[in-house]
């Protein structure tokens, strides 16, 4: 008997049987393959779990913390004194010149006085004038005395019948007469001493001289050239009395003039000698304010704003018994409004770490058949500054991210006074989160391989700033000073 299950395709065609596709019994068998493998996959992330993430920490330590003020300024003399003219003419000679030491009296400058001294000539004759009008006065004063003397005279001897008693009015008319002349004539005298002596004090200021000891900052004149005073005296020379002791004017934010006092502490650096500081002190913060506008146009949608920018100005004074400061440099100040010691510091980067939802999360078979939701969940009320409670985070037992409630006090920029909680000296917060696969920076690595190893008798001495030690009296706390470190988490044995 035959076994050959060769089959016509006229008899399948005449009998009506469909004809065979074993391709249906390959992508059945695929199918069932595919199925089983995500199975198998599934399995494994529901009970082997995921890989801890790693993540970069820094070490919580106690140091001190400075909190300061910057703000931009020049330099200038305590006293500075512009000297000008109150005449009008031509500079016939200067006798100083820039950076030349005067003293009180001294003389600066000269102007034309040909003409001051003609018109103290023209005064001086005005007096003599007048002094011989008073000596014309006197006399006839004299000369109607006498007649006046004479006619009483007459009168009495006459028994009264000569002269007329108008006669004797008339001469005693022209006896006063004559003392209101003289009085006048002395008056006159008074007068003409007065233009006199106006006279001499211009010929006198026409000789320009300084007002005090010191050095000659700026001369804005040259012989020959033509002073215009009028309303306001045209400042010739520039002097400063005292360069031994110098001020700087400062412009302080308004949102930092409140923490800005007077006596505080303070530091400067100028460009003419990088990477020093020069001390200083607060003296005043004045009360007015300076405004500057600011505006800003956009040509693409035809919109402008503008805006004031509110500052304050504060002195501080500066000790230059060197003279190496020079009136004029621009000054960079950092003014010391708080200085803490011995409290915890954290890096700022730690208060703004926020682990991600893989991180926070085990990988257990509920959370993966059954993600949670985050559309529901209430926002997070935060409040920032000094006072304000914030979360920093530290590496559990397991290798994930544990949060601890801290209260934030002052912050110098890079790192922030916290109390409160159960964050310890010692303790790593977590700054960052490494990718997947990323490797810890090699000074980490370095670090870790240094901790396993004894330490030999003959290694050189530990450094404070990277080993961990806690920063002493006097140094400020260095939680935020060496670069990053990272600490990879290990998984659970």
């Amino acid at each position: 008997m035959s076994n050959d299950t060769t089959t016509d395709p006229a008899l399948d065609a005449f009998l009506g049987a469909k004809p065979a596709r074993p391709w249906r019994k390959w992508a059945v068998r695929g199918a069932i393959g595919v199925g089983l493998l995500l199975l198998v996959l599934l399995v494994s992330r529901c009970f082997v779990g995921e890989d801890q993430p790693n993540f970069a920490t820094r070490e919580v330590r106690k140091g001190d913390l400075t909190v300061s003020v910057s703000a931009t300024g020049n330099l200038k003399p305590v006293n500075q004194v512009d000297v000008g003219s109150e005449q009008s003419g031509k500079i016939t000679a200067v006798y100083v010149d820039v950076n030349d030491r005067v003293v009180k009296g001294q003389r600066l400058a000269e102007l034309d006085t040909r003409r001051l001294v003609d018109t103290v000539n023209q005064n001086r004759a005005q007096v003599s004038a007048s002094q011989a009008q008073v000596a014309q006065a006197q006399a006839q004063v004299a000369l109607a005395k006498a007649t006046l003397d004479r006619q009483l005279n007459v009168f009495q001897l006459s028994g009264g019948k000569v002269p007329a008693k108008t006669e004797i009015d008339s001469a005693r008319a022209n006896y006063e007469g004559a003392l209101a002349t003289l009085r006048s004539a002395q008056a006159q005298v008074d007068v003409s001493r007065a233009q006199l002596s106006s006279a001499q004090t211009n010929l006198t200021i026409a000789q320009i001289v300084s007002p005090v000891n010191g050095v000659v900052l700026s001369r804005d004149i040259e012989p020959g050239q033509t002073v215009a005073a009028s309303l306001n005296a045209p400042v010739l020379f520039t002097l400063a009395e005292d360069l031994t002791q110098m001020e700087v004017e400062v412009s302080v934010d308004e949102a930092d003039v409140g923490q800005v006092k007077d006596g505080q502490s303070a530091t400067f650096a100028v460009d003419a000698f990088p990477g020093r500081s020069f001390p200083a002190k607060v003296t005043r913060v004045n009360v007015g304010s300076n405004s500057a506008s600011t505006s800003s146009s956009t040509t693409s949608t035809t919109s402008s704003s503008s805006g004031t920018v509110v500052a304050y100005t504060a002195v501080l004074t500066v000790n230059n018994s060197d003279e190496m400061l020079r009136p004029g440099m621009t000054a960079t100040a950092d003014i010391v409004t708080q200085e803490l010691h011995d409290v915890l510091l954290v890096p700022n980067a730690a208060l703004r770490f926020k682990p991600s939802a893989g991180a926070a999360q085990g990988g257990g078979i509920t959370s993966t058949l059954m993600p949670r939701r985050r559309g529901n969940r209430p926002a997070r009320e935060v409040s920032f500054g000094a006072g304000s409670s914030q979360t920093v985070y530290v590496v559990d037992a397991e290798g994930k991210p544990k949060a601890i409630q801290v209260v934030v006090g002052a912050s110098d920029g890079s790192r922030t006074v916290v109390t409160g909680g159960d964050l310890k000296p010692g303790m790593r917060v977590i700054t960052g989160q490494l990718a997947a696969g990323q490797q810890p920076p090699a000074e980490d690595q370095a670090r870790n391989g240094a901790d396993q190893r004894a330490p030999r008798k003959d290694s050189a001495p530990r450094n404070p700033a990277t080993d961990g030690t806690p920063a002493t009296v006097g140094k400020l706390g260095n939680s935020g000073d060496a670069p990053p470190e990272t600490a990879p988490v290990t998984a659970k044995p």
